[in-house]
């Protein structure tokens, strides 16, 4: 089973039918998944499921039909032990970009967290998730796929949003102010810091 969110709503790529469900079923092809992102960004429905009997292959026959583009993030502790978050798109979030030809993940989820923050001396801890979500580029829906790492850093630098990705404020931010930045985050954020 992957959770997809489609805004802040989940779209459930599953081999399961569960008989009491409340969200629809939708089959795997490119009108019906079509047909299940309108109706969740409309919020015409809660959640909607993708049924295909193979768990196995359910990722990659809906890559198929909606194209995958792989990135990686981090939540990144400093030694005060606040994290950090950036503001865009009247939202909070946390650093993360699209991968580049070339590049392992992990360059990807570092170098990433640089460009949008301005933080330098990062340390990769441990790999945490990958969180998937739906967005449109160039007037079709795509898949995002982030990797996301927990990663230290003694920096004590200025905090740079990068500009030309809409980044309004980098911030530093303990638990109360984490707790309150969530109220208006994205789930897939919320899902990093509810484990």
């Amino acid at each position: 089973m992957y959770k997809v969110f489609v805004k802040d709503a989940p779209l459930i790529l599953t081999n399961k039918l569960a008989e009491n469900v409340n969200g629809e079923y939708f089959m795997l092809n490119t009108e019906a998944i079509g047909i299940a992102i309108d109706k969740l960004i409309k919020k015409k429905i809660d959640k909607a499921f993708i049924y295909h009997p193979n768990s196995e292959e359910i990722l990659k026959k809906f890559t198929k039909k909606i194209p995958k583009e792989v990135a990686a993030g981090g939540v990144v502790t400093n030694k005060e032990g606040k994290v950090l978050f950036i503001y865009r798109n009247d939202k909070w979030d946390l650093p993360k970009g699209k991968l580049e030809k070339g590049e392992s993940i992990e360059e990807c989820a570092l170098r990433e967290v640089e460009e949008e923050t301005g933080v330098k001396n990062l340390k990769l801890e441990n790999f945490l998730r990958i969180t998937y979500h739906i967005f449109k580029k160039n007037g079709e829906y795509r898949l995002k796929e982030v990797h996301w790492y927990a990663m230290r850093t003694s920096y004590k630098g200025k905090l740079t949003g990068q500009k030309s990705e809409g980044i309004e404020k980098v911030k530093w931010k303990g638990p109360q102010k984490i707790h309150k930045a969530l109220e208006n985050s994205y789930t897939n954020i919320k899902l990093l810091f509810s484990e």
